[in-house]
């Protein structure tokens, strides 16, 4: 069931609605670097002493060093992007091996929502959306 308005609370917090920053954790720094960087084409914006930081639209993606003993994170990023068979054939180009091929989720009333997963060096899952209207 889909609401048009949010219920307000009797504590005044509407709640969480939008994605600020999202952190992976990796084992390999540098090659994480340069693959949101370089491959995915991200907008690299600054650096701390075992971080990165890139911007993804509104969201800033960090990625940190894993510390010793620590797993790469199991976190999903979901990039949305306008044509999701352009995005696709571009990625593979640059190297992006995808795991599922562009395929239709579901019928919306008023869009199709399309998807696409693959995975970056770190073995994250990664996944393009497309949100296609009439």
């Amino acid at each position: 069931m889909f609401y048009d308005k949010p219920i307000m609370p009797a504590d005044g917090f509407a709640g969480l609605e939008e994605i600020g920053q999202i952190a992976l954790s990796v084992r390999d720094l540098p090659r994480a670097v340069a693959f949101y960087r370089d491959t995915l084409g991200l907008p690299y914006l600054f650096d701390a002493p075992n971080l990165a930081f890139f911007r993804m639209g509104t969201v800033r993606l960090m990625i940190a060093a894993a510390e010793e003993g620590q797993s790469a994170s199991a976190s999903i990023l979901y990039f949305k992007v306008p044509e999701i068979h352009a995005a696709h054939t571009a990625l593979t180009a640059r190297g992006v091996s995808f795991v599922r091929e562009p395929h239709l989720l579901a019928r919306l009333p008023d869009h199709e929502l399309w998807m696409a997963f693959f995975r970056d060096p770190e073995q994250n899952v990664m996944a393009l959306m497309s949100e296609v209207r009439g």
